[in-house]
Formats: structure tokens, C-alpha cells, sequence
């Protein structure tokens, strides 16, 4: 085993380099089979990410006791794994492009696990800090990949339903992380208390390196594009100046260098768009592809990815607030809550999107966003009833499994929509680039949006009059935003090749 492990290696980095073969025609040879292999390969590895942002959650108290934590470390613990995973995402991305999906895959994967043992093996706070941001490091190389691979390997037609397995595990990821990390927490395996929490990373992320190695296709873009320096450098600007200040400002109490900071983006901006120009024009090897923003579909669909992240990032978190801090449900009944949520957006993404993305088209994801603010409604109504909330909780039920529904018939077409356009060459740079709007805009939402709940109950009111007050305007805010993605969305061309074309290098038409 161990030699034909090495072997696969080798040939991964051998075609890698050498660039002998484009990913494309290295995906067009893939059998049906091998392809279904392989996106279950990518798909387990985006299980794990979800899942080691959302189990640490629950290990926080255990920290705090067993590893002596302070209440900044375990920040740290949570949102540094977010902070360098959102820094490196588009970075990460592009090296797929330059070295080789495969290979940016394995090296992500390898990292991902070793850096998950480094965080079992931890024997301060400090140490597992430094484990965690090393681990959203190799994230952000293993996670755009996923995307990336899926591209080359399907079609833009065939696409949705390859993307459909990623939202029902990505529902069932959100739901499970805090379950599972619970589970483990309480058998305390092998008497190790927290530690198995990230120790369970170890095997499946060996096994899936093992089937990486030998099903994914080999090759790289045929564009053959160099690492962008000083793109790079601008981007991680860019994108720390935005996110930090969000992400750390509640905590901080909304410093003024926060708010400097965040207006230091735009300088930062322009000079990233400058130098993006600049570098294709001497090689055309710059890390964001200015080409990329010529098509309508992928700039409109970026800024709807980012309104609707900041719309759910919100809700999300206003709406477990409202819940523990204005009905007074147990965490635990936090969670039975969320699964029609969660059950909805599965189910709208698995199987509602991937039959209607091809013959009705990005108006969807319209129709979706006006079923969440009709689901928000229905939600916000039940919540200022106390009669009917003592009576019946279980309400509740309906109308989040409705804004469930119309979550996936959003969250669902998105990203196919968003890169049906895209030439699948910088496949790296533009999956990079939606998967930074993304935490961008998740970051966006639970600071401004939370803000505002915050400044209408900053303490925990006795009946909890205050929070289901605080969750009612700010939810408002949050149907304003759906409502934007609404009408954004009306922007993306109607005809996406997702009905039907062909995947495209270089402008020669490779469908299959």
C-alpha cells in the first residue's frame, strides 16, 4: 500500500510540474464512476471543515476547565481558524491553478490532518492556537479545490447536481458538528476529554489523501499562470482589513483602529486592481483575474453571494440569541430548532435546485429569497405571540422550515450560476474568490447585524421582551437584505450555460 501510495504521488507531482496534461483533459478520461468517487473524495473533505468550525463550539467550557483557556484564547481557537482561513482562501485557490488542483488538493488535505493531530496533541492554550491557525491555513488550500475539481470534472449542465450532495452534507455538517462534538465530549474517549474532537480528523483525512491520490484528475490550468507576490500581498491586505475589524470588534468593543482599518480597504482595493492589470498585461499571471469581472454572471453573482452571506450570517446568529435570550430555550433546544432549517436547506439544495436551476434558471434564486422574507415574517409573528409561544412552540417549525427551503433555492444555484461563465482555466482564482465573498460576507452580517441586536438588548432582559424586540427590527434589516438578493439576482443572465453547454478552455468548447 505504502508503494502504491508513493507512486500516485509521484505521478500527481510529476504532471503537476510538468503540465504535460491539462486538469480538463485529465477529467474528460475519468469514467462515470471514477467521477462519483472522486466527488465524494472532495465532498468529505469539505465535511471536515464544516465540521471543525462548528465542534470546537461546544468543547469551549471543556477548554476553559481541562486546558486552563482564557476567555481570549478560546476566541482565538474559533475565530483565528477563521480569520487565516478567510486570509488565504483566493491564494489558495489560485495555486491550484499554478500547481495543480490534485496536488493543491493533497498538499491541503496532508495539512489539514497533520495540523489536526498538532491540535490533539496540544499541551497549552498557546499551542493550540498556533495548531488552529495553522489549520485554517491548510483549509483555505484544501477547500477551494472542492469547487475547483468539481468544475473540470462536470459540465456547467451537470454541475447542479454534483453540487446538490454538497449542500445536503453541508445541512447535515451545521446540524451534526455540535452533536458529534457532544457526543464525544461526553463518552471522553480513551480518557482523553476534548482531544478526539480534533483526533477523529486523523483517519478519515488519511483515507481520503489515499483515494485523492488515486482517483482526482492530474494537471493543471492550461494557462499555465506564475504565484502572484505582490498580488497575494494586497489580497491578504485587503481581506484582513475587512474581516479582522468584524470578525474581533464586539469583542473589542468596536476600537476605533477597527474602523480605520476597514477604511484603509479601499486604498487597498484600488491598489490591488491596479496591480491586477498591470501583472496580466506583462504575464497574465495576476491572482484575481480582472477577465473574470467581464462576466456579468460571475460579478452579479458575487454581489448577491455577498448580500445573501451577510442576510443568513445575521439571521443565523440573531435568531439563536432570540431563542436562548428571549423564549429561553436550552442550548439543546437551540438545536432541535435549527433542524427543519437545516432539513429544508438540505432538501431545497439536493433536489428542488438541481431540477429547477435547468429549466427555470437563475430565477430561483428569486423565488427563494421571497419565500425566506415570507418564512422570516410568519417567524417574526409567531416570536411577539407569547399565548401562541407557550402553547405551541412547535410552530416555529413551519415557518423555519420554509426560510430552509428558501435558503437552498438560493444558496443552492449560486455557485454554479456565479461560475457558469468562468473559464474554467482560473477555475482556482474565481472559486477562491467566491469562497472569500462568502466568509466576507458571513463576517458582515453576525458583526453589523448582531450590532444592532446587541444595541437594542445588550443585557438579557427577565421576560425576554427586549430580545424578541431586538430580534424583530433586526430582522427587518435582515428582510431588506433578501429582498436586495431578490432583485440582484433578476441581474444574472438568464441564459447560463448551466441549461445545457459545454465546459470552456481557451474558448474551445470541451463538454462531454
Amino acid at each position: 500500500m505504502n508503494g502504491t501510495a508513493g507512486q500516485g504521488v509521484g505521478r500527481a507531482l510529476g504532471q503537476a510540474v510538468a503540465g504535460a496534461d491539462s486538469a480538463l483533459a485529465s477529467a474528460s478520461r475519468l469514467t462515470h464512476r471514477q467521477r462519483s468517487i472522486a466527488l465524494a473524495i472532495v465532498a468529505t473533505a469539505m465535511v471536515l471543515d464544516l465540521v471543525d468550525m462548528t465542534i470546537i463550539n461546544v468543547a469551549v467550557p471543556t477548554l476553559q476547565a481541562q486546558l486552563g483557556a482564557s476567555d481570549a484564547e478560546v476566541q482565538w481557537m474559533v475565530a483565528g481558524y477563521s480569520t487565516i482561513f478567510s486570509l488565504l482562501l483566493i491564494t489558495g485557490g489560485r495555486l491550484g491553478d499554478i500547481f495543480g488542483y490534485r496536488r493543491a488538493f493533497l498538499i491541503g488535505v496532508a495539512g489539514f490532518t497533520l495540523t489536526s493531530l498538532l491540535c490533539g496533541l496540544a499541551q497549552d492554550p498557546g499551542q493550540l492556537v498556533a495548531a488552529r491557525l495553522l489549520q485554517g491555513a491548510t483549509a483555505a488550500i484544501m477547500l477551494p479545490q472542492v469547487m475547483s475539481l468539481t468544475q473540470i470534472m462536470y459540465p456547467p449542465h451537470e454541475r447542479m447536481a454534483a453540487l446538490g450532495l454538497f449542500g445536503i452534507l453541508g445541512g447535515l455538517a451545521a446540524v451534526l458538528g455540535p452533536v458529534i462534538g457532544g457526543l464525544i465530549l461526553s463518552a471522553n474517549l480513551f480518557g482523553l476529554g476534548w482531544r478526539p474532537i480534533f483526533l477523529i480528523n486523523l483517519p478519515i483525512g488519511i483515507i481520503a489523501l489515499i483515494m485523492a491520490m488515486r482517483i482526482l484528475p492530474a494537471g493543471k490550468s492550461a494557462h499555465s499562470p506564475r504565484l502572484d507576490m505582490g498580488g497575494t500581498t494586497l489580497v491578504m491586505l485587503l481581506l484582513f482589513a475587512l474581516i479582522f475589524p468584524l470578525i474581533q470588534g464586539r469583542d473589542y468593543g468596536w476600537p476605533l483602529w477597527g474602523f480605520a482599518l476597514m477604511a484603509c480597504s479601499l486604498p487597498i482595493a484600488l491598489m490591488l486592481i491596479r496591480h491586477s492589470r498591470a501583472r496580466m498585461a506583462r504575464d497574465g499571471s495576476a491572482l484575481i483575474v480582472p477577465d473574470l469581472f467581464h462576466a456579468r454572471g460571475f460579478t452579479f453573482g458575487l454581489f448577491t453571494t455577498l448580500m445573501f452571506q451577510t442576510a443568513t450570517g445575521g439571521l443565523l446568529f440573531i435568531l439563536t440569541l432570540a431563542m436562548q435570550r428571549g423564549l429561553h430555550f436550552t442550548a439543546a433546544q437551540v438545536g432541535i430548532a435549527h433542524v427543519p432549517y437545516a432539513f429544508g436547506a438540505s432538501f431545497a439544495i439536493g433536489l428542488l435546485s438541481r431540477k429547477a436551476l435547468p429549466r427555470f434558471g437563475p430565477i430561483i434564486i428569486t423565488w427563494g429569497a421571497a419565500l425566506m422574507v415570507v418564512g422570516l415574517g410568519v417567524l417574526i409573528a409567531i416570536f411577539n405571540a407569547p399565548p401562541l409561544m407557550t402553547a405551541a412552540p412547535w410552530l416555529i417549525a413551519f415557518p423555519l422550515l420554509a426560510m430552509g427551503l428558501g435558503m437552498g433555492l438560493v444558496g443552492g444555484p449560486l455557485p454554479p450560476c456565479t461560475l457558469s461563465e468562468v473559464d474554467v482555466g482560473h477555475a482556482g482564482s474565481a472559486s477562491g474568490t467566491l469562497k472569500a465573498t462568502q466568509q466576507l460576507g458571513s463576517a458582515i452580517g453576525a458583526a453589523a447585524i448582531g450590532t444592532l441586536f446587541f444595541l437594542i438588548d445588550p443585557l438579557a432582559g427577565t421576560a425576554g421582551e427586549d430580545a424578541i424586540h431586538a430580534f424583530t427590527l433586526s430582522a427587518i434589516v435582515v428582510a431588506a437584505s433578501l429582498l436586495a438578493v431578490g432583485l440582484l439576482a433578476l441581474a444574472i443572465p438568464r441564459q447560463l450555460q448551466i441549461r445545457g453547454g459545454g465546459n470552456k478552455e481557451g474558448g474551445r468548447d470541451t463538454g462531454k
